[in-house]
């Protein structure tokens, strides 16, 4: 795993065939923005030579702080613990990032995207205006848009208890695989956490790597985002959201800068300062996840998996009753 202190970019240009190629690659060091920009320097003179070679290289990187693509994980790092590193990513959350304690992170499937409850609200909302507003030609029409409201009313309610149903049926389902994949392996202890969105499964027996086969095992059985699993193999780490995204806890500003390309004079801008102040005083109502069950053999507890479960549980408020965020 490489969560870098220190970024860098290096753009290298050549006349190759009669047209110009340009060749831009990222750098990164944990020792300083020198040792950073040197690196970025290298890579690009490499990139530069391998293209005009004929190697079929991309002539940019992408400016992701995922890190699916191959470059590290770019986020400001805002605490380490030994190995463990806590940054805080594109949209100003915390995230735990470990290179050998496993998470697997579980996506249910969301709502069809021709829900109609947008279109029933629209329609509530113009009758209401209306009969406010007393422009209504008769009484018949007024009537019928009461009735509209009504409707629109009756469907929202359906649909959000349809929607709970199927969440329960979804989480169901995905303890169910749990259960079973400790079933078939007696000596695996994991633990279910509730996310807004899904679900997500910590390993407390032992530590992995993420190129373990019994790790693709895994993600393969209980059905982990496929995201998830990819930025795991690439990145040789494995990850967890510790705090709330900020639009489900009424944020409506973005953090900046909203990029992956973050250094360290961007930590301390006075706008950017006032969101994390903002966004951690409004996060204190809500957790990131909420501790289902636990499943497997309990007694077997690696002792780096569960110093990573008790900062895990401690900043994500797994044991609060809070709304999830």
């Amino acid at each position: 795993m490489i969560v870098p202190e220190y970024w860098a970019e290096a753009r290298r240009a050549v006349r190759h065939n009669r047209k110009q190629l340009i060749v831009r690659r990222f750098g990164w060091s944990d020792e300083s923005v020198a040792a950073a920009q040197a690196h970025a320097d290298a890579r690009a003179q490499d990139a530069l030579h391998a293209i005009a070679a004929g190697q079929a290289l991309p002539r940019s990187e992408r400016r992701t702080n995922y890190g699916v693509d191959g470059v590290p994980i770019r986020e400001q790092i805002v605490e380490r613990h030994g190995d463990i590193v806590l940054t805080r990513n594109s949209y100003g959350a915390l995230c735990l990032n470990t290179p050998d304690v496993l998470f697997a992170d579980i996506d249910h499937r969301p709502l069809p995207s021709g829900c109609v409850i947008p279109s029933l609200l629209a329609a509530a909302l113009w009758a209401v205006v209306a009969i406010a507003a007393g422009n209504l030609w008769n009484g018949m029409v007024g009537a019928g848009l009461a009735s509209v409201v009504l409707v629109a009313v009756n469907a929202v309610v359906l649909m959000v208890k349809r929607a709970r149903h199927r969440d329960e049926q979804l989480e169901a389902g995905a303890l169910a695989r749990v259960e079973q994949f400790t079933r078939q392996h007696p000596g695996w202890h994991l633990r279910a956490y509730r996310t807004p969105a899904g679900m997500r499964v910590l390993a407390m027996h032992s530590t992995f790597s993420a190129q373990d086969p019994e790790v693709h095992a895994l993600f393969q059985a209980l059905q982990t985002d496929a995201l998830y699993a990819r930025m795991c193999r690439v990145q040789n780490c494995f990850r967890a959201r510790l705090t709330p995204k900020p639009w489900r806890i009424g944020m409506r500003r973005r953090i900046r800068p909203p990029v992956a390309a973050w250094s360290a004079e961007q930590a301390f801008l006075p706008g950017r300062l006032q969101w994390i102040a903002d966004y951690e005083r409004k996060a204190q109502g809500h957790a990131a996840c909420r501790f289902l069950k636990a499943f497997g053999d309990e007694r077997r507890v690696d002792a780096k998996a569960d110093v990573v479960r008790a900062l895990h549980d401690r900043i994500a408020r797994a044991y609060e009753p809070l709304p999830l965020g």
